[in-house]
């Protein structure tokens, strides 16, 4: 699996990406934020507010309960401001 991040997220976690295989206990983009965040710190504090991140499986925005496997890549965005 490969996992993206972007804006703040990259910078408070500290990569930009990284590739590793689904946990076993990972089924869902939920599962994977709360795995991820008990990796350290720095995903604590970028994943602090997960109702605000957006999340995109293989290039299209899924909710949090969206079913995972090994081969997808998943992307996380904060929120998206334009003017």
């Amino acid at each position: 699996m490969k996992v993206l991040y972007f804006a703040w997220l990259r910078q408070r976690i500290g990569v930009a990406n990284e590739e590793f295989d689904l946990p076993g206990d990972v089924d869902t983009v939920d599962d994977l934020v709360t795995w991820l965040i008990a990796k350290g710190p720095g995903y604590a504090k970028g994943f602090a507010e997960p109702q605000v991140i957006r999340a995109a499986v293989n290039f299209e925005y899924v909710p949090f309960d969206h079913r995972l496997s090994n081969t997808d890549e998943v992307a996380f965005f904060p929120p998206v401001t334009g003017g």
